[in-house]
């Protein structure tokens, strides 16, 4: 088969493993730069337009779409999709899962188990706000915050107000969260491929960082999930339509609960913890599914 990796940078350790997990399967590879790509658009013929060429004859994209350029790099994906090629990741459900609101409303109305979150349109009635998180300590959370980028804990009422008081005056759009204090600044990064629970890593923050993310200096170690936490990485995968989806959730008294999903998960923490080739997994995934895309889409044509 033929496979395009949407990537701003060829050089990243997801983007390689990526590729070298696709040429081990004998396919032929590309990585093409999305925001250098150029949408065209016209009755029944889109096309896309790259470095002086069309692309064209892929069966399969596998989008590996930063944060800052959702909104472009999820319009190239619809681009392919409408060229009836495979994806990965849906153009639709990139875009779900990067509105950390709409998520943990989808999230929640599916019943699984979250921190339990406070959204208003700047309120300024902020004791109450805190309150129905349970009072201090907090975690307040920029909306469009990344990597543990945008995340504060407030330790006190005092400095929660401060901080709440300070992003609504900046007209930033954030969330309020209970503080799960078992978790110890601890959480679980479950990596989910077609339906299944490949592996999963126990990610612990450095001394006095109560953020886990690797990015932030924290460590990881693989990690053998109970029933519940399995079955909740992989609702909360289907819940946002994602087939490739790290699912980051926090241990806690009443079970886990689901913190993120994110659907450009970076593959060399969850294969360092764990020793398993996600790549080769995500390529396999293509492999199954990419072939039923291309008979549908010589229905279409026929």
């Amino acid at each position: 088969m033929k496979i395009a990796i949407l990537s701003r940078n060829a050089k990243l350790y997801s983007t390689q493993r990526l590729v070298e997990a696709a040429l081990q399967h004998g396919h032929e590879v590309d990585v093409i730069d999305h925001l250098k790509c150029i949408i065209i658009t016209e009755q029944k013929k889109p096309a896309i337009y790259y470095n002086g060429k069309y692309l064209e004859n892929y069966d399969a994209v596998i989008p590996r779409i930063g944060a800052s350029v959702t909104f472009y790099g999820s319009a190239v994906v619809r681009q392919f999709e409408m060229k009836k090629v495979f994806s990965t990741v849906e153009s639709q459900a990139l875009i779900r899962s990067r509105d950390k609101l709409r998520s943990l409303q989808i999230l929640s109305r599916d019943g699984l188990g979250l921190p339990k979150t406070v959204f208003t349109n700047y309120s300024m009635d902020v004791d109450e706000i805190i309150s129905e998180v349970g009072g201090a300590p907090v975690i307040i959370k920029l909306l469009e915050g990344t990597q543990g980028l945008g995340v504060v804990l407030a330790e006190t009422k005092k400095a929660a107000a401060s901080v709440i008081q300070a992003f609504h005056n900046l007209k930033a759009r954030i969330i309020v969260q209970e503080f799960i204090k078992e978790s110890k600044g601890a959480d679980i990064r479950a990596f989910v491929v077609d339906g299944k629970v490949v592996g999963a890593m126990k990610r612990q923050g450095k001394e006095g960082e109560f953020r886990s993310n690797l990015h932030r200096g924290g460590s990881s170690d693989i990690i053998k999930l109970s029933k519940v936490e399995t079955a909740a990485a992989i609702k909360a995968a289907k819940a946002l339509g994602l087939q490739v989806a790290g699912v980051d959730m926090l241990q806690s008294s009443r079970g886990p609960l689901i913190i993120e999903v994110n659907s450009s998960p970076g593959l060399k923490g969850i294969e360092s913890a764990t020793g398993v080739d996600v790549a080769g997994k995500i390529i396999q995934y293509i492999e199954k599914n990419a072939p039923l895309s291309k008979i549908q889409k010589d229905k279409i044509n026929a």
